[in-house]
């Protein structure tokens, strides 16, 4: 089923709150939901005959500051029939909260958990939603476009003049390695004796 067929069956039933397909020639076409009817939808793609989305194969985010708006990604997979969709919702970008898809797929969990810990959105209804990558006392969300990095945390520095040094230095370490524990040549052959001169 393609995203023009489902969006007729999405738009029956829940009116403009799914926009019209929009995205590339190619295929790569999305629907954007409102968040407020986001499991709503989410439970109609997935229980519905024809439709059957039973997978949630990724959730993740695109932070857009010019429009003061973060994107929720979701890609959603039919096992039985074969079909897929992305859907997106936006959400403000001050104070991002978007509901958890946990209740409907349980896959949503973890990418839930990564979008909040480097974005900084809030997915109400989760059953635990808190840091998965980062330590919990972590300042900022690192995916953001104007995040600052901050040079370290508690004193251990993630700040390198030059990290083609520090491989340098570990290829020529491997290297030295390689040829400590490589046996030593044989030795090299006794020379033939001269033949004997003719007479």
């Amino acid at each position: 089923m393609t995203t023009s067929e489902i969006h007729e069956l999405l738009r029956a039933r829940f009116g403009d709150d799914v926009a019209a397909p929009a995205g590339g020639p190619r295929g790569d076409q999305f629907l954007l939901v409102k968040g407020a009817r986001l499991i709503e939808i989410a439970r109609f793609l997935k229980e519905t005959p024809g439709l059957q989305f039973d997978f949630c194969e990724d959730l993740t985010a695109v932070d857009w500051p010019k429009r003061n708006v973060i994107e929720v990604v979701i890609h959603l997979l039919s096992y039985p029939l074969r079909h897929s969709l992305v859907l997106k919702v936006e959400a403000d970008r001050a104070a991002p909260v978007v509901p958890s898809l946990e209740p409907v797929w349980k896959t949503a969990d973890w990418f839930e958990r990564e979008v909040y810990d480097l974005f900084g959105v809030t997915f109400t209804g989760h059953p635990d939603l808190r840091r998965i990558m980062l330590p919990d006392d972590w300042v900022g969300f690192p995916l953001r476009k104007d995040y600052e990095e901050a040079g370290g945390w508690h004193g251990i520095t993630n700040v390198r003049a030059d990290p083609l040094v520090e491989l340098k230095r570990l290829d020529d370490a491997a290297r030295a390695e390689v040829a400590r524990s490589a046996p030593p040549p044989p030795p090299p052959a006794p020379a033939a004796p001269p033949p004997p001169e003719k007479a």
